[in-house]
């Protein structure tokens, strides 16, 4: 559908300081404040979950203008204190009340991308003010949202917290992990070296606690005190990772690829895009991308014209794009100038790609030929096509809403492109998080 271009991502610069522990790319780094820090809810309803991540179970809500203490800070999630227990809700809808502070000196962190964009704001929707590669070190001033304020030639970027982590120190766990010790008798040190007392042993078998990661060595919690073993031999125990959400899915059928847009609630024009594939009979989930859904969220029933992007489970269509192929296995159709969508309910071509003139033939058709559909994919909904149930449902380029497709940034819509097999059957999932065990 076509593409309005308005509205503004919500940002908030925290004051964090890091501590040790894990850290994996794309924000798995839990940032601990020193005080809790007050912030707003800004969606009309948000659910407050068990852990970070929309895989784990939803323990209450919040509502809109609702204060939160925010404790810490885990990739894209709020840790908070919620009735007594602790909660996890997504930064994407709170903000800090009154003025955020940045964090009082620069961290260094390692771009793990082979090239990544440098932008003028904390958003793809900022324009590129030039590039970084893997392995650059960066002196991140601060953190927004999901974006890092770097020093970049002299001026102020941004770049994603997606493809940066932290260098040398260790980056943290959200929540301690539990390992198992695979060496007969493994030393536990006072200190993340061998250079460091022993200050006792555990044995083969033994569960570990894992609270962080420093370099080579785990921190432990041994005895009451904070202890030290080698990675080398402690190993993740099978229920360390957690289920990913499509493993409960009930009807994927023969699907091995997935790409899962969800939002927290009807009413919410943002969305979390996932991408899942089966790999050796069990799903693997490669990557997380924001997105956007039309200017009303998503539709209970959709229909022509409404602004709403419709929830189900469909299969994907043709690739298309204003360029040539980017390397996508889908077929692939490149826009012409005269390549229309026609949106007429009374026409007998009502959601098909056609080409002008109209002839007599549509009253209304929506231009294929705009940098939204630079490149993208079609959502087979509709495919009976029943009048006035909606037309021109597409995966395709934009950062702020849509009028009833689903959009991210040109380089996650390639990277998809690309990635999606037709031999493995993919599908789309559109949905709140509330809805998921639908399917």
């Amino acid at each position: 559908m076509k593409k309005i271009m308005v509205g503004m991502a919500l940002t908030a610069t925290l004051a964090t300081a890091v501590t040790p522990g894990f850290g994996s790319i794309g924000g798995n780094q839990e940032k601990a404040y020193a005080a809790t820090v007050t912030y707003k809810v800004t969606a009309s309803k948000l659910n407050v979950r068990s852990g970070a991540g929309t895989n784990y179970g939803i323990i209450g809500s919040v509502v809109k203008d609702q204060m939160l203490s925010v404790v810490s800070k885990s990739g894209s999630w709020y840790k908070i204190n919620y009735n007594g227990r602790t909660g996890y809700v997504s930064s994407g809808y709170v903000q800090a009340s009154g003025t955020a502070t940045p964090s009082a000196e620069s961290t260094t962190y390692t771009v793990m991308a082979s090239k990544l964009n440098v932008r003028s704001g904390a958003g793809t929707n900022y324009a590129s003010i030039g590039s970084v590669t893997k392995g650059q070190k960066l002196s991140v001033v601060s953190k927004s949202g999901s974006w890092y304020k770097i020093n970049y030639n002299g001026r102020t970027g941004y770049v994603s917290s997606d493809y940066v982590q932290a260098s040398g120190t260790a980056t943290p766990s959200a929540e301690s992990t539990t390992y198992t010790v695979t060496a007969s008798k493994l030393n536990v040190r006072s200190g993340a070296g061998t250079n460091y007392a022993s200050i006792g042993s555990v044995t083969k078998g033994q569960k570990l606690a894992v609270v962080s990661k420093s370099g080579d060595w785990y921190k432990i919690n041994y005895n009451g005190r904070t202890g030290y073993v080698s990675s080398d031999y402690v190993q993740a125990s099978a229920t360390a990772s957690p289920k990913l959400v499509v493993d409960s899915f009930k009807t994927l059928g023969n699907a091995q690829q997935v790409i899962l847009v969800t939002a927290d609630n009807y009413d919410t024009k943002s969305a979390k895009i996932q991408t899942f594939e089966k790999v050796d009979g069990k799903w693997k989930q490669v990557l997380t991308a924001n997105g956007v859904l039309g200017q009303k969220g998503f539709a209970l029933s959709k229909k022509e014209g409404d602004m709403e992007s419709p929830t189900g489970k469909y299969t994907i269509g043709t690739a298309f794009g204003r360029y040539a192929n980017p390397g996508t296995k889908l077929p692939y159709r490149k826009i012409t100038a005269n390549d229309v969508w026609v949106d007429d309910s009374k026409s007998s071509l009502y959601n098909t790609w056609q080409q002008k003139p109209a002839n007599g033939r549509w009253t209304s058709a929506e231009n294929m030929d705009i940098p939204a559909y630079d490149y993208g994919f079609v959502i087979n909904y509709n495919e009976s096509r029943t009048p006035g149930k909606g037309s021109a449902i597409f995966f395709h380029v934009g950062t702020n809403y849509t009028a009833g497709c689903t959009a991210t940034s040109k380089e996650q819509v390639v990277s998809i492109l690309k990635w999606l097999n037709p031999e493995k059957n993919p599908v789309i999932i559109q949905s709140p998080v509330s809805e998921l065990d639908k399917y």
